[in-house]
């Protein structure tokens, strides 16, 4: 066989080859995606989404979801206790995502920064987003806009789907008229 009749069969094959490559590592495949989970549990979406981003269990060991969802009768100062059934599901589903147990690569990361004998309870307080946000200064967090670290979808773009990737991030600037206003009480 020349090579003039066998390099379009070597293009077809190596092309075919590529996109199958290519679409097994999209956004579906853990090692690419971030903290986002692989699978998206619609309860923990509406109930925990409905006072805050539903955050990214890999964020947390499973430890600290374990301990969270046993205490949402004082959840950071709010009552957000949950039915026995739902508190069940949802505890179970962070766990399964958590950072320790089933989360991609940058999941893995933020569970590992986690020291074996600490059970954070805040995502802000852990190494690895103190790491992550070491160039933003404690003013920005103040700012009306954003209000708090918690807030992750004033700066992140795709926070509510779990894409936290510097390319969608926009710090809301300061607005000038109410610092103003506020300087000059």
């Amino acid at each position: 066989m020349s090579f003039r009749r066998f390099a379009p069969v070597a293009v077809l094959v190596l092309t075919v080859t590529a996109t199958g490559v290519l679409l097994a590592s999209g956004p579906e495949d853990p090692e690419r995606r971030g903290v986002a989970p692989r699978t998206v549990n619609p309860t923990w979406r509406t109930e925990c989404g409905a006072c805050h981003v539903a955050y990214p269990p890999a964020l947390l060991p499973a430890r600290s979801w374990e301990k969270l969802m046993s205490g949402l009768a004082d959840h950071f100062g709010e009552d957000a206790s949950l039915d026995a059934a739902t508190a069940r599901e949802i505890a179970a589903y962070l766990v399964r995502e958590s950072g320790d147990r089933g989360a991609g690569r940058a999941g893995r990361k933020a569970a590992r920064a986690v020291a074996p004998g600490e059970t954070p309870l805040r995502i802000t307080g852990t190494r690895w987003f103190r790491h992550e946000h070491d160039e933003i200064a404690p003013g920005v967090w103040r700012r009306a806009a954003i209000g708090s670290a918690a807030n992750c979808g004033a700066c992140h773009e795709g926070a509510a789907e779990g894409d936290f990737s510097e390319r969608r991030v926009a710090v809301p600037r300061e607005d000038r008229t109410a610092a103003h206003a506020a300087g000059s009480q």
